[in-house]
């Protein structure tokens, strides 16, 4: 295995190229039934904190995700931040650490 630095694959790179290839699988199936299944497959099996990350990437233009993944992200379950959830459990958090929260 090179250590070659070009060969090197960010993690935000890699999630692209994950949920491309799951777009890719349902790109085969009418097209209501594709847009589901991309969404039911990142549900079930993505943790929170892909999802976050996948919503951050599509939130700050997402131009290298699949066009059926575009459309499956309005069924796909979008994570709380550490920041709500800390909310959620009576922990004051700072106003700063909220205002990228909700959108």
């Amino acid at each position: 295995m090179s250590h070659d630095e070009d060969h090197i694959t960010s993690t935000g790179e890699k999630l692209v190229r994950m949920v491309n290839q799951i777009a890719a699988f349902f790109h085969s199936r009418p097209r209501e039934e594709g847009v589901a299944g991309v969404a039911e497959h990142i549900n079930k099996f993505w943790e929170p904190r892909m999802r976050r990350q996948f919503f951050e990437m599509l939130d700050s233009g997402g131009e290298d995700f699949d066009e059926l993944v575009v459309v499956a992200a309005a069924r796909i379950k979008r994570p709380i931040t550490p920041a709500e959830a800390d909310l959620k459990l009576g922990i004051k958090v700072p106003p700063g650490d909220l205002a990228g929260a909700q959108k």
